[in-house]
């Protein structure tokens, strides 16, 4: 990030609060012309620190009201293992992220589904049928406190 300059990091800030908004509106927030606002929104999608804009969708609404982490152990740890599992996850709908950790197990995975009864066929039908799966925890959220925060950039 050494070479965001100021506005280029409250043109980030805004971003990650309004993605709708117009570049017109952008450009009065930060106080620069709207061509180069627009430049500077462009050359930071080209340098990788924008990687795309989407809705967030309120999961209750759309049916899948359960949120479970998983923390899954593996076998092995080859390689060869962390290729198949990781594309095996990749064909998943259900998984939300897929995190390759440190500590007592291998990853940690963040799934939506309807409800138990669902989520209950995905982990014996799907998820430990993976290549490699060891073991699993299962962690169902009761609540979710936060799940929305900005980069603190």
């Amino acid at each position: 990030m050494t070479d965001l300059d100021p506005i280029d990091r409250h043109i980030l800030n805004i971003l990650q609060m309004d993605g709708r908004i117009s570049n017109i509106e952008l450009s009065e927030r930060i106080g620069l012309a709207a061509t180069s606002t627009s430049d500077r929104v462009k050359r930071l999608q080209k340098q990788g620190y924008i990687t795309g804009f989407g809705a967030r969708l309120d999961p209750q609404l759309l049916g899948f009201g359960l949120l479970v982490f998983v923390e899954v152990m593996l076998d092995k740890t080859t390689p060869d293992i962390f290729d198949r599992f990781s594309e095996a996850v990749a064909q998943a709908p259900e998984v939300l992220e897929c995190h390759m950790v440190a500590g007592g197990f291998d990853y940690l995975l963040k799934t939506r589904v309807p409800d138990m009864t669902t989520y209950r066929r995905f982990l014996g039908d799907i998820l430990l049928s993976f290549p490699g799966v060891k073991e699993t925890r299962t962690y169902a959220v009761m609540q979710e406190v936060k799940n929305d925060g900005p980069l603190p950039i």
